[in-house]
Protein backbone atom coordinates (compact mmCIF):
# COMPACT_ATOMS: atom_id res chain seq x y z
CA UNK A 1 0.00 0.00 0.00
CA UNK A 2 1.09 3.57 -0.28
CA UNK A 3 1.33 4.03 3.38
CA UNK A 4 -2.19 5.26 4.36
CA UNK A 5 -3.72 3.87 7.04
CA UNK A 6 -6.85 1.41 6.14
CA UNK A 7 -9.62 3.50 7.94
CA UNK A 8 -8.61 6.56 5.18
CA UNK A 9 -9.01 4.22 2.15
CA UNK A 10 -12.29 2.43 3.00
CA UNK A 11 -13.27 6.71 3.51
CA UNK A 12 -12.06 7.77 0.25
CA UNK A 13 -13.90 4.71 -1.52
CA UNK A 14 -16.94 5.14 0.95
CA UNK A 15 -16.70 8.92 -0.49
CA UNK A 16 -16.78 7.85 -4.10
CA UNK A 17 -19.52 5.70 -3.98
CA UNK A 18 -21.54 8.60 -1.95
CA UNK A 19 -20.45 10.80 -4.83
CA UNK A 20 -21.50 8.18 -7.61
CA UNK A 21 -25.35 8.06 -5.93
CA UNK A 22 -25.12 11.85 -5.54
CA UNK A 23 -24.49 12.45 -9.35
CA UNK A 24 -26.82 9.30 -10.46
CA UNK A 25 -29.72 10.97 -7.88
CA UNK A 26 -29.11 14.33 -9.48
CA UNK A 27 -29.17 12.71 -13.18
CA UNK A 28 -32.34 10.96 -12.47
CA UNK A 29 -33.82 14.26 -11.23
CA UNK A 30 -32.64 16.18 -14.31
CA UNK A 31 -34.44 12.94 -16.13
CA UNK A 32 -37.59 13.55 -14.69
CA UNK A 33 -37.97 17.03 -14.57
CA UNK A 34 -37.33 17.14 -18.54
CA UNK A 35 -39.88 14.42 -18.55
CA UNK A 36 -42.39 16.68 -17.00
CA UNK A 37 -41.32 19.66 -18.89
CA UNK A 38 -42.39 17.41 -22.25
CA UNK A 39 -45.73 16.97 -20.58
CA UNK A 40 -46.51 19.94 -19.81
CA UNK A 41 -45.79 21.57 -23.29
CA UNK A 42 -49.06 22.99 -24.92
CA UNK A 43 -48.86 20.89 -27.91
CA UNK A 44 -48.72 17.56 -25.84
CA UNK A 45 -51.30 18.87 -23.77
CA UNK A 46 -53.96 19.58 -26.67
CA UNK A 47 -52.58 16.08 -28.09
CA UNK A 48 -54.10 14.76 -24.85
CA UNK A 49 -57.10 16.66 -25.05
CA UNK A 50 -58.06 15.71 -27.86
CA UNK A 51 -57.25 12.10 -27.61
CA UNK A 52 -59.50 12.08 -24.51
CA UNK A 53 -62.54 14.13 -26.53
CA UNK A 54 -62.34 11.57 -28.94
CA UNK A 55 -62.54 8.47 -26.65
CA UNK A 56 -65.39 10.19 -24.31
CA UNK A 57 -67.02 11.11 -27.99
CA UNK A 58 -66.80 7.37 -29.20
CA UNK A 59 -68.47 6.52 -26.11
CA UNK A 60 -70.70 8.86 -26.08
CA UNK A 61 -72.03 7.70 -29.74
CA UNK A 62 -71.81 4.12 -28.68
CA UNK A 63 -73.92 4.97 -25.82
CA UNK A 64 -76.77 6.93 -27.75
CA UNK A 65 -76.29 3.50 -30.31
CA UNK A 66 -77.61 1.21 -27.62
CA UNK A 67 -79.89 3.28 -26.54
CA UNK A 68 -81.96 3.76 -29.46
CA UNK A 69 -81.73 -0.06 -30.11
CA UNK A 70 -83.43 -0.42 -26.77
CA UNK A 71 -86.24 2.44 -27.03
CA UNK A 72 -86.32 2.95 -30.87
CA UNK A 73 -90.34 4.53 -29.84
CA UNK A 74 -88.66 6.65 -27.46
CA UNK A 75 -86.07 8.09 -29.55
CA UNK A 76 -88.08 8.74 -32.47
CA UNK A 77 -90.47 10.79 -30.12
CA UNK A 78 -87.71 12.75 -28.78
CA UNK A 79 -86.04 13.64 -32.17
CA UNK A 80 -89.60 14.45 -33.65
CA UNK A 81 -90.05 16.94 -30.48
CA UNK A 82 -86.61 18.54 -30.95
CA UNK A 83 -87.46 18.63 -34.94
CA UNK A 84 -91.06 20.35 -33.99
CA UNK A 85 -89.25 22.90 -31.38
CA UNK A 86 -86.61 23.53 -33.73
CA UNK A 87 -89.11 23.99 -36.63
CA UNK A 88 -91.73 25.88 -34.26
CA UNK A 89 -92.12 29.52 -35.66
CA UNK A 90 -92.87 28.09 -39.34
CA UNK A 91 -95.47 26.06 -38.03
CA UNK A 92 -97.16 28.38 -36.48
CA UNK A 93 -97.12 30.56 -38.65
CA UNK A 94 -99.19 27.92 -40.94
CA UNK A 95 -100.93 26.97 -38.49
CA UNK A 96 -102.42 30.54 -38.18
CA UNK A 97 -102.71 30.88 -41.96
CA UNK A 98 -105.18 27.71 -41.56
CA UNK A 99 -107.47 29.09 -39.03
CA UNK A 100 -107.74 32.34 -40.54
CA UNK A 101 -108.94 30.60 -43.75
CA UNK A 102 -106.94 30.91 -47.09
CA UNK A 103 -104.43 33.20 -46.77
CA UNK A 104 -104.93 36.37 -49.25
CA UNK A 105 -102.33 36.38 -52.45
CA UNK A 106 -99.65 39.00 -51.45
CA UNK A 107 -99.65 42.45 -53.82
CA UNK A 108 -96.85 43.49 -55.99
CA UNK A 109 -94.77 46.38 -55.50
CA UNK A 110 -95.21 47.71 -58.51
CA UNK A 111 -99.29 47.58 -58.18
CA UNK A 112 -98.80 49.58 -54.40
CA UNK A 113 -96.64 51.88 -56.11
CA UNK A 114 -98.04 52.78 -59.51
CA UNK A 115 -100.33 55.74 -60.24
CA UNK A 116 -103.57 54.71 -62.15
CA UNK A 117 -103.70 55.82 -65.73
CA UNK A 118 -106.20 58.28 -66.88
CA UNK A 119 -107.92 57.43 -70.23
CA UNK A 120 -106.71 58.66 -73.28
CA UNK A 121 -109.23 60.48 -75.58
CA UNK A 122 -110.16 58.24 -78.83
CA UNK A 123 -109.82 60.43 -82.29
CA UNK A 124 -113.09 60.01 -82.65
CA UNK A 125 -114.86 61.64 -79.81
CA UNK A 126 -112.12 64.46 -80.21
CA UNK A 127 -113.45 65.23 -83.84
CA UNK A 128 -117.00 65.50 -83.41
CA UNK A 129 -116.68 68.32 -81.15
CA UNK A 130 -116.30 71.42 -83.51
Amino acid sequence: MTGEPHSVVEARQRADNARARLFATFDELLGAIKHMQQRLEPAHLARDAWEAAKSKGADVAEEAVDAVAKRPVAATGVVAAIALFLAREPLLNLAGKLVKGKAKPAKSKAAKTSKPRKPTPRKDQTETVA
